[in-house]
């Protein structure tokens, strides 16, 4: 099979078939094989009515998994990933902002030019979505490609990129890790990435699911989460153990220093106040406590990332 079109989707009924028939005439204008596999992440529309009824007409190409509940994009890119099985991986919003279109050229950059991933860039953005949602896509791309290093990346969040098929099979998306795909796809190995300027279109129908500045503010925390799980997540002591040590050794030392200065106080015949109504007594005590804690959360991280067991469950209805 050459493609698989992953879509996640949620309360996106009325784009779902004129999605599917565009998809389709583009896939039989280039004569790809195809399957196009919609993850629906707990619709409370019609959604999952509408891909049944696609699947009914066309069994060979129209696959889908369904959640009891709304678990985020994340999960259902990656349960869409799980399922697939093209040579090349294409994902795609569900409203119609995304041009089916781009497949073929995706799919050359893929195939032909040797690309691990690639990512759409939508160039015109500022020109269709207002303010609360660009400026915030702004910082956020531009935070992103320092943190993670991507520096040819415009759009890390676009819905539209293009994978091998080893590539998905080869990394987790899991919370809202969504956003940082490319960042995922690096950290995995996979170190050709591209992007390609994408049309972007205004919606069609619906409402959008984008939160503005509260996507930014947790867009950010993601990345951080990130960036500590790719340095450390393997070796929590490295941080955890390496900071509790610092911190001990630096209470003991000032624990030394203030039980030294009242040695030296006794042994002069100077009258010095109790040791424990010093406040640097408290301190390097404090520190001290501090620093064994952080030690001990180090071996309990190490525990945990060696014994922790999958974390992508999820209560799925159907399969399709």
């Amino acid at each position: 099979m050459d493609i698989s079109v992953v879509i996640p989707l949620w309360n996106e009924d009325e784009s779902l078939r004129e999605l599917y028939e565009w998809i389709e005439r583009v896939m039989k204008e280039n004569g790809f094989t195809y399957e196009v596999i919609f993850a629906n992440d707990g619709s409370t529309d019609n959604s999952q009515k509408v891909i049944e009824e696609l699947h009914r007409e066309h069994p060979d190409t129209v696959h889908g998994v369904e959640f009891r509940r709304n678990y985020g994009k994340s999960p259902a890119l990656y349960c869409g990933f799980e399922m697939a099985k093209g040579d090349v991986v294409i994902t795609m919003d569900a409203d119609l902002q995304d041009s089916p279109d781009e497949i073929p050229a995706l799919y050359r950059m893929i195939k032909e030019d040797g690309y691990d991933m690639v990512s759409g860039y939508k160039q015109n953005r500022s020109k269709g979505d207002p303010l609360s949602k660009t400026i915030p896509t702004k910082l956020f791309n531009a935070t992103a490609r320092r943190v993670s290093g991507i520096h040819n990346l415009h759009d890390f969040n676009c819905g539209l990129k293009a994978y091998r098929l080893d590539v998905v099979k080869h990394i987790e998306v899991y919370g809202e890790m969504h956003r940082y795909i490319p960042y995922l796809v690096k950290n995995a190995g996979y170190s050709k990435i591209g992007e390609k300027p994408v049309h972007h279109q205004k919606r069609q129908h619906g409402v959008s699911k984008f939160m503005g500045w509260n996507r930014f503010v947790n867009g950010y925390l993601d990345l951080m989460s990130l960036w500590f799980l790719s340095t450390f997540g393997m070796k929590p002591m490295h941080v955890f153990g390496f900071i509790g040590s610092l911190m001990f050794f630096a209470g003991f030392l000032a624990a030394c220093a203030v039980g030294g200065v009242k040695l030296y106080c006794l042994s002069a015949g100077i009258k010095a106040p109790l040791v424990a109504d010093t406040p640097w007594f408290y301190i390097a005590l404090t520190m001290m406590i501090l620093g064994t804690q952080l030690f001990v959360a180090g071996f309990l991280g190490e525990l945990i990332s060696r014994t922790s067991q999958e974390r992508n469950k999820y209560q799925i209805n159907k399969t399709i």
